[in-house]
């Protein structure tokens, strides 16, 4: 590894698509991406180019899951200590081979390309589709993952040695599908602004909580959402709304988004555990949420991606008040390029009762 890594120079072992290039065979080769690439290495060639500029900083697109996309600017440097922070947990080494499947658009994508970058991977892309591994015919140290790829990967998945994967929640029917598998798999949590993940949660092992990367620690405030606090990724201290139950100094358990909670009656309730509650009874996707109610402030309903409405659904296994009041059905979700649902506009598609 570099003695000090920065952006400024790529790691020695560094390898794209086979081949090391230097600053300035990163530069040629991001102008020939972005003039005759395939679409995802034109999206990789722009942010080369950024990469590689004379900026500390760099532009980055949240997703706009939990509210309104927009542009944050991020430190480099800050990336590349997240990519050490990365590589410490997982013991990436030099020479190991990486696998980028997700869009070049957002953080998780481009902090693959830093990972190579600064610990020296070997890094291969290919065209971000539901079903990445389907035409790969060898075998990887590290990828990342959005659940509907990993889901749609079980039967490939012993060519990825380790893959994290994030951007959407992973249903529990999918985690049971992954308890025999031989690769190490892990949920990730973190967002754009904390340069990708700050936690991770090995899901092979039942009663894992999210253990927190390299140099950040963790507390809640009153409302018992989480704190963050890595100094090597952004100076103050990041304030969430996701309610979470500290397990140690370094674990957690995460229970909602504060912004989500519905109080019906004076009672709170977090639409998650419901969602979680209901898995299994509810073939199709599906999500609790919230309407205002005269007599009760608000009521829980439910919404579910379906065509044809049920012609009878028993939400007994559920307390009376947070059973939901209303169902509706919608053909299509609403949803991120990571397969996160957009639950206010796909709400906006059905007509109240």
């Amino acid at each position: 590894m570099n003695p000090n890594p920065t952006y400024n120079q790529p790691h020695a072992s560094f390898k794209l698509e086979g081949v090391f290039y230097d600053t300035i065979g990163l530069s040629s080769l991001a102008n020939r991406f972005i003039k005759e690439g395939k679409d995802y290495q034109v999206s990789l060639g722009h942010f080369i180019v950024q990469w590689i500029d004379l900026s500390p900083e760099i532009s980055l697109q949240t997703s706009g899951s939990t509210g309104t996309p927009k542009t944050v600017l991020m430190s480099k440097q800050a990336m590349v200590n997240s990519a050490l922070a990365t590589g410490d947990y997982f013991k990436l080494k030099p020479g190991d081979s990486a696998l980028s499947c997700l869009p070049f658009e957002y953080i998780a994508a481009k902090m693959m390309f830093v990972r190579a970058y600064v610990l020296g991977l070997e890094l291969d892309c290919v065209k971000p589709s539901s079903n990445p591994l389907e035409a790969i015919l060898r075998s990887y140290d590290f990828c990342a993952m959005v659940p509907l790829q990993l889901e749609n990967s079980l039967e490939y998945l012993h060519q990825i040695t380790t893959i994290i994967v994030g951007g959407a929640k992973l249903s529990n029917g999918l985690k049971i599908k992954l308890k025999n598998s031989s690769s190490s798999i892990y949920e990730t949590f973190g967002m754009t602004e904390t340069v990708s993940h700050i936690a991770v949660k090995n899901i092979s092992q039942p009663a894992s909580f999210f253990e927190v990367l390299p140099s950040v620690s963790i507390g809640v405030d009153e409302r018992n959402c989480l704190t963050v606090n890595a100094p090597h990724l952004v100076s103050t201290t990041i304030q969430t709304n996701d309610i979470v139950q500290l397990r140690s100094k370094t674990t957690f358990e995460w229970i909602g988004r504060f912004d989500t909670i519905i109080n019906s009656g004076g009672i709170k309730i977090a639409p998650e555990q419901l969602e979680q509650q209901l898995e299994g009874f509810i073939e199709e996707r599906f999500f609790i949420t919230s309407q205002k109610e005269d007599s009760l402030g608000e009521i829980v309903v439910i919404v579910i991606e379906r065509s044809k409405p049920y012609e009878t659904l028993n939400f007994d296994i559920l307390e009376p008040m947070k059973r939901p009041k209303h169902i509706y059905y919608v053909d299509a979700f609403k949803e991120t390029i990571s397969g996160k649902i957009k639950r206010q506009e796909t709400l906006d598609l059905v007509k109240p009762e």
